[in-house]
């Protein structure tokens, strides 16, 4: 029960929505490039991104120093219809910019 309640509350912010989506959008990418893209400083981001990660949502593969995110694969059905249901909404998406490659990453 502790994991579903997670989960319904992890989607109950427009943030970790749009965060799901873009990660849904770009595959896995380096916590600089979605701070960055995103326009969200790194604490604020990092809290959400951990809500999503214990929620289910998440993978996060550490390569370095760095810290990479992607979708989970595979989610359960609850996650995966939750996910699919938000590719639905009309979200406007900003443009990805991908720091993580050119070494101005500094997170």
């Amino acid at each position: 029960m502790d994991i579903f309640l997670k989960t319904v509350s992890a989607l109950n912010d427009e943030t970790r929505i749009l965060i799901l989506r873009f990660l849904d959008e770009y595959g896995e990418l380096c916590v600089c490039d979605l701070q960055v893209s995103l326009g969200m400083i790194q604490s604020r981001l990092s809290r959400h991104l951990k809500i999503l990660k214990e929620a289910g949502f998440l993978r996060v593969e550490r390569k370095g120093t760095w810290a990479y995110y992607a979708i989970r694969s595979p989610l359960d059905r609850f996650r995966a219809e939750a996910l699919e249901e938000i590719r639905h909404l009309d979200i406007g998406l900003p443009s990805l910019k991908k720091v993580s490659q050119t070494g101005e990453c500094k997170v």
